[in-house]
């Protein structure tokens, strides 16, 4: 079968639908990815896959997304998969509409995060819910990354079949490795006693940046931000909350990076402090690698984070709390090595990607 895998930006594709891909085509299915045009597709199109630019737009602008839409339904007419799996709320709101249009037989959708739940007025809010229960209508196959955000879907008749498929990554890439660690601090110029706090992630402030930042002052450690704000990303410039704390000598920002496996092996405590996840792949990364996480007790890391087991939850915007639950860990090994690896265990148990995509092409029907 043909299958469309649609998403807004390369970011998105290079991330979280490439393990899809791969498997769907093993299985001997034709896989055409489509998003935005960006460099990181450079990796995905070397594995030989091809993927169709689109003009996809993270904006409220009508006319961005008319001629999304346009393009999205030409794609398909030319195409004619037997089945479009969509992602990422606007897009994937597009994309439906689109199939629908252009009669395609099978349309699935995998939903990574509401957006009526994110940050905004109320007509933000009320528009992403109206987005979505009408995409709901028009979706054969709904899944959820999230269990709660399933159960909601479910209670709000978003879609009566919405299944939580959960999120994965690969144990054989992340994982725990000491030679990893000692090599890579060793390239970074960081004593092997120093202890690092690692966040991976956009640098947008809804990353809880800022709370971060002023929490970072009080605890005895150094911060590695891997992660870039991308061209489409809008919101706060978080500049100046960065100037502040580099002149504590305590920060590295890495920037966009390919090995971010090794970087988490290398690290000792793992940060998420968002405003509003799905089921974030960065703490599933972390966990995989033994690390204990502090994040936020919001939908997706609460369904993650064992509180006082495989790490803490704090609550949102709270620089005090979070504070203190970084210095705690900070200042105690034996109780970061403790759950560090009761999180490797559940990562390994409940976050395996095999499975998760296995399940995810079997609800597909594929």
């Amino acid at each position: 079968m043909k299958v469309l895998e649609i998403t807004n930006v390369d970011f998105s594709l290079r991330q979280f639908l490439l393990p899809t891909m791969r498997a769907l085509r093993a299985r001997g299915h034709e896989v055409i990815g489509a998003c935005a045009e960006g460099r990181l597709l450079d990796e995905v199109r070397a594995e030989g896959f091809r993927v169709e630019a689109l003009p996809f737009a993270r904006s409220v602008s009508p006319l961005a997304h008319w001629r999304a839409l346009l393009a999205l339904v030409r794609l398909m007419r030319a195409e004619r998969p037997d089945v479009v799996h969509a992602h990422m709320p606007i897009s994937a709101f597009l994309a439906r509409v689109a199939a629908r249009i252009a009669g395609v037989p099978k349309v699935a959708f995998t939903c990574h995060g509401y957006l009526h739940r994110q940050s905004g007025g109320v007509l933000r809010r009320g528009g992403g819910f109206a987005m979505e229960w009408i995409g709901g209508k028009l979706t054969d196959v709904y899944m959820n990354v999230s269990r709660e955000e399933a159960a909601e879907a479910r209670r709000w008749w978003i879609h009566r079949g919405a299944v939580a498929v959960g999120n994965g990554r690969d144990p054989a890439v992340f994982r725990p490795d000491a030679s990893v660690r000692a090599r890579v601090r060793a390239g970074l110029g960081v004593a092997p006693e120093t202890v690092a706090v690692v966040i991976v992630s956009r640098i947008v402030a809804t990353k809880g940046y800022v709370e971060l930042l002023a929490a970072m002052r009080e605890v005895p450690a150094e911060l590695w931000v891997v992660g870039e704000r991308l061209p489409s990303d809008r919101g706060e410039e978080l500049g100046p909350h960065f100037e502040r704390f580099a002149a504590t000598g305590r920060l590295r920002l890495l920037g966009y990076r390919a090995d971010v496996a090794a970087l988490l092996a290398a690290a000792d405590i793992f940060v998420l402090p968002s405003h509003f996840e799905g089921l974030p792949m960065s703490v599933i990364e972390a966990m995989l690698a033994g690390l204990p996480v502090v994040a936020t007790d919001i939908r997706g890391p609460r369904e993650q984070v064992v509180d006082g087991e495989t790490g803490l939850l704090v609550p949102v915007r709270d620089a005090a709390v979070l504070a203190g639950a970084l210095r705690r860990l900070a200042e105690d090994e034996a109780l970061r090595g403790r759950m560090g690896a009761a999180g490797l265990a559940r990562a390994r148990e409940m976050f395996d990607e095999g499975r998760v995509v296995a399940r995810t092409i079997e609800l597909m029907g594929l």
